[in-house]
Order: C-alpha cells, then structure tokens, then sequence
C-alpha cells in the first residue's frame, strides 16, 4: 500500500493529465473508482475499488489503455480486505487479459504471477523481488485463463500461494 501506492499515484496522474482526463480525480473525491470496472464484477472487487481506488486505478494504468477491472482478491485468501498482504487485480480489455499482483505489505518480498490460456498456452510470468506490485503478464484470451500468486519472504518462505481459474470471466 505504502510506496506502491505513491509511485503509482504518480504514475495515474501523469497519464491523465498526458490524456486530459482530469475530470478522473473528482470521481475519485466523490467516492467513485478511478478505474473502469467490468459490469459482471463481483461485490469484493466493487468494494475494495471503491474502499481504496488509487491502487486499482495505478494498476490499470500499468496494464494499458483501455482494461476495466474484472476482480480484485484480497490475499491470502479469505483475508479482511483491510487486514490483506497482498491484492490479485484482474483486468479485461476486449477479450485480453491482464493481472497485477499488488504487494501491500510495504517492503520488497519474494513475488510470483502467472497466466495462461485456458488450454495452458501462451503463458506469461513475472516474479523475483518486489516492494511494489508483480507483472504485468498478459494473456490473449482471458476467458477462464487461470492465474497463480505467490508472496513471501522467499521463494521458498511462501505465505500466499493462491491459484484460481476464476481470475478473469469464463463466458
């Protein structure tokens, strides 16, 4: 939460005032996302966006143009949303995906993200030692494409290990 959330800030508001979407920062005063959210989003993924918009925002911008968040978990899983370590963003952009893993424990950890096709191809990782946030990995075509996380001190000192093949919408 801690300097993700500042560099990320940053990052949102440089975009917008490059794309001239300064009317972007009212919606968030008025208690409104920043970020576009998918219509099939779940009540967890509403609340955690709208409770805290900025890092939702900050990591569709490091997506790119154009995605809407899909889901957002709190990790590990079955964690107060306010208690949690790490959040899982899942983005869509017209039958793409993209995910984040946002480290919110405030200090660089072991970091694993992984997507695939459904049919375990076309997979793209991103891991190593991060203070702020894993990925971006992409996939081409999001539907079902399951994703895993990892988080912990090491790679082998692991605290989240969260695998799901609900990260992006099965339609």
């Amino acid at each position: 939460m801690f300097k993700l959330r500042a560099s990320l800030r940053a990052v949102t508001v440089a975009a917008m005032l490059v794309l001239g979407l300064v009317a972007v920062p009212q919606a968030v005063a008025a208690g409104q996302p920043a970020v576009p959210i998918a219509k099939t989003a779940d009540a967890v993924t509403r609340a955690i966006a709208k409770a805290d918009p900025q890092p939702a925002a900050a990591a569709a911008t490091v997506c790119g143009t154009g995605y809407s968040l899909f889901r957002a978990v709190p990790l590990p899983e079955g964690t107060d949303p306010n208690l949690r370590l790490a959040t899982l963003f899942s983005y869509e952009n017209n039958g793409k995906g993209c995910a984040i893993l946002d480290n919110n424990v405030g200090k660089s950890q072991y970091m694993y993200l992984h997507v695939c096709k459904v049919d375990n191809t076309g997979c793209s990782t991103d891991s190593g030692n991060f203070s702020e946030y894993a990925g971006p990995v992409y996939v081409a075509s999001d539907v079902c494409a399951p994703v895993t996380a990892k988080m912990g001190a090491t790679s082998s000192n692991l605290y989240i290990n969260y695998a799901t093949e609900y990260m992006f919408s099965c339609d």
